[in-house]
């Protein structure tokens, strides 16, 4: 039986401008929308606040997410946190 590996990428970011970025490292998109992307990278959670987010590349094979919008905050919490508290999907249609 063939087991599957998946090799360690390092994590880099490169930000342009504040309006272009290059996230190497990642293992996984937990949650996207225009204001905020949650990506689960080498070194933990990484979330990426800001307005009119979008993604415009990603290859989860390589570990790469390419992301376009203006940025306004970068932070990172372990693995397994999150970045907010759970919220219900009630409250957060109605906000």
């Amino acid at each position: 039986m063939e087991e599957k590996t998946t090799a360690r990428t390092a994590h880099k970011i490169i930000w342009t401008n504040r309006n272009l970025g290059s996230i190497t490292g990642v293992r996984d998109v937990v949650s996207f929308d225009v204001k905020e992307a949650v990506l689960e990278t080498e070194q933990g959670v990484l979330t990426i606040k800001g307005q009119d987010l979008h993604v415009k590349r990603l290859t989860l094979e390589k570990g790469e997410v390419d992301l376009e919008g203006l940025m306004e905050s970068l932070s990172y919490t372990e693995s397994g946190e999150t970045s907010r508290p759970a919220e219900s999907l009630f409250n957060r249609l109605f906000k």
